[in-house]
């Protein structure tokens, strides 16, 4: 029997109230790939990743990981959301945000064996220094390995990032990506990750869907970030540039 997609997603559309979000999006991903979802603002990206979560489902159609529904194996997935959606004033330790990666909600009190895990997922993404700061003393860069190691300390099959790199500096950024690509290559995890940035998206991902409420192209890098692709998701040939890296 053929092993089901890590994500299958198939007519999946969604509105919020007239406006539909997501028309009929269908793509499958296998296990051990790297998937970039771009697209302009308002596109509905992360739309795309919630319905992929379970958090959103869509009026027709459905999405699947694993060959089960989204939302029933929590335990296999990992998720850095964008950082600038967070409360940098919230009182608490990169340790205890590292450990709702495993209970799912704040600890009132944090357990040896999840201290443990905690700073080994920490250590994983070269953190392991930061684990009794306050998140409100944190750098963007220093709070990013900490949601990727909250996003990592289950050892999840995929993991999901929206937007990632939003509000980190250059090098922070490439250390993201060399993280992601190290857990890859040692766990063969599924990475979706969102990106503004299409240099991002050819020379890191192994697929690029190319998403503006429907899906404009889908599949190798090559292949999809073409300037007809990109022009019809735009509206505007002005990202070509990008193209020209290689």
């Amino acid at each position: 029997m053929k092993t089901p997609p890590a994500l299958h997603v198939h007519q999946a559309t969604v509105r919020f109230g007239e406006v539909e979000v997501l028309s009929e999006i269908t793509f499958n991903l296998e296990q051990g790939q790297f998937l970039a979802v771009v697209g302009p603002n308002g596109a509905g990206k992360s739309t795309l990743i919630k319905v992929a979560l379970g958090l959103v489902k869509p009026m027709r159609g459905h999405a699947a990981l694993y060959g089960k529904d989204a939302g029933s194996m929590p335990e296999r997935i990992g998720y850095v959301p964008q950082l600038k959606t967070f409360d940098r004033s919230f009182p608490a330790s990169a340790l205890e945000l590292v450990v709702t990666g495993l209970r799912r909600s704040w600890p009132a009190r944090v357990r040896a064996p999840e201290r443990e895990r905690a700073a080994a997922a920490l250590e994983q993404v070269g953190a392991v220094g930061l684990i009794a700061r306050q998140l409100s003393s944190l750098s963007g860069g220093e709070l990013q390995r900490v949601y990727l190691a909250r996003a990592l300390v289950r050892r999840p099959d995929i993991v999901l990032l929206d937007e990632p790199a939003t509000g980190v500096d250059f090098l922070a950024e490439h250390d993201l990506y060399a993280l992601l690509e190290r857990y890859q290559l040692e766990t063969s995890a599924t990475i979706v990750m969102i990106t503004h940035d299409l240099a991002v998206a050819r020379y890191h991902a192994s697929r690029v869907l190319v998403l503006n409420r429907r899906v404009h192209g889908y599949g190798l890098p090559a292949d999809v970030l073409s300037e007809q692709c990109l022009q019809e998701a735009y509206g505007h040939i002005g990202h070509a540039h990008a193209l020209s890296f290689g």
